[in-house]
């Protein structure tokens, strides 16, 4: 197995998995036993792989799952020994065909032995797209981001699942223009996950940028505020995520960048502050990741593939790295991107990891040069960061001492 060479500040290389050279997307964690376990779903085919990450300097495939045919199982949560698995029909950019469709919805498995999955239910939105995301962080509830006949992209949808092989839906939201005829003229889409914080969910809702839903109430979700970013910052996905940290008032929120080559509108990482929480304000945008000394492009934008946020680490459970001052981020081709954010106002980069650019192409993508792509990152409760790439395996990482891991 090959290990990627790479350039790094306040980050070092702790192992290194190959994925049966199968690129991985999406990770869940869990502890079983005192044996840590990471769940990733791959990029390019419909599958499920199980590793134990409990000496991540050795890690061990346990076993694959493969998933139904012409369908992106990229999604995957894990919480009380239940793992919540999304299904969409592949899209042609990412492989599939518009005369495939495949499976959509979300499936449900039984993980008290990591080694064997049991499958114990499904739960079907009745549209090819199906599920992109979801949030469960444990118990009754889950939050996904489900496409629906009669809307166009994704709505907010509420799931009860106290027994899987029946979830039962409880209630739903979207925004009045994504009703089919509405004719919005922008693209407005829960992208997701909604991020749950006692009756409070932040979702990342695209265009319409940051919304804040009071869900005291599951049947019936109330618009709490919307902070929407306008046309100069909304590229195609626009806002992506929206983590809150609710101790200190703010929300972490991102964009997704789509084009290759930075051909769209800008894209960003920001913080928001929601001490009046009906009306968040943008304070500051986390500084745009510059190349190392000595490289042999002046920028990230203009090196091929995609350049800009798309997935920031999700402290949702006790076996995650929790820090209200650290952000944990991928920056498809920059890498993997640190942040210090205890001045709110002037936030830092404080490190970085960039695996050196794949050597072999696995995947469709990027399309204008064979570069890093940097996609999903989970950190441990023990320090140890987790990330993923398009045309590379999964990497785990550590921050030096003194970041604040």
């Amino acid at each position: 197995m090959r290990v990627p060479r790479y350039t790094a500040s306040g980050v070092e290389l702790v192992g290194y998995h190959d994925l049966a050279a199968k690129p991985g997307f999406k990770l869940a964690l869990q502890v079983v036993n005192d044996r840590w376990y990471l769940y990733v779903t791959h990029f390019w085919e419909p599958r499920l792989s199980v590793l134990d990450v409990t000496d991540p300097s050795a890690m061990e495939l346990v076993t694959a799952i493969e998933g139904p045919e012409h369908t992106a199982t990229w999604q995957v949560q894990q919480a009380d020994n239940l793992l919540v698995q999304g299904l969409e029909t592949r899209p042609p950019t990412w492989g599939g065909s518009p005369d495939n469709v495949g499976d959509e919805g979300l499936r449900f498995w039984d993980v008290h032995n990591p080694a064997r999955p049991t499958l114990v239910g499904k739960w079907h939105t009745g549209h090819p797209e199906g599920v992109h995301r979801s949030h469960y962080a444990g118990g009754r509830y889950v939050h996904a981001t489900a496409a629906r006949q009669g809307f166009e992209g994704n709505i907010y949808v509420i799931l009860d699942v106290s027994d899987p092989s029946s979830p039962v839906e409880l209630g739903s939201w979207h925004l009045p223009e994504q009703e089919t005829g509405h004719g919005a003229g922008r693209r407005v889409s829960f992208h997701g996950p909604a991020y749950v914080d006692g009756v409070r969910a932040y979702l990342g809702y695209g265009a319409a940028g940051l919304v804040i839903l009071d869900i005291a109430d599951l049947t019936e979700p109330k618009l709490v505020s919307q902070l929407e970013f306008g046309p100069a910052m909304s590229s195609m996905i626009a806002l992506h995520t929206a983590v809150p940290l609710p101790d200190r008032k703010l929300v972490l929120v991102n964009t997704e960048a789509i084009a290759e080559l930075s051909e769209e509108p800008y894209n960003f990482a920001g913080i928001v502050d929601i001490t009046d929480e009906s009306t968040p304000r943008l304070i500051s945008m986390l500084p745009v990741p510059a190349p190392a000394p000595g490289a042999a492009y002046p920028n990230f934008s203009r090196r091929g593939g995609r350049f800009g946020p798309h997935n920031q680490h999700h402290p949702q459970s006790a076996d995650l790295f929790r820090s209200d001052d650290i952000v944990i981020m991928t920056w498809f081709n920059a890498g993997l991107r640190i942040f210090d954010i205890r001045d709110p106002y002037l936030p830092r980069e404080v490190a970085w990891y960039l695996p050196e650019d794949p050597v072999e192409r696995r995947g469709l993508l990027p399309r204008t040069a064979l570069v890093t792509q940097s996609e999903d990152v989970l950190a441990d409760a023990r320090g140890n960061v987790f990330f993923t790439d398009k045309n590379w395996g999964l990497h785990a990482v550590r921050l030096s001492p003194g970041i604040g891991i």
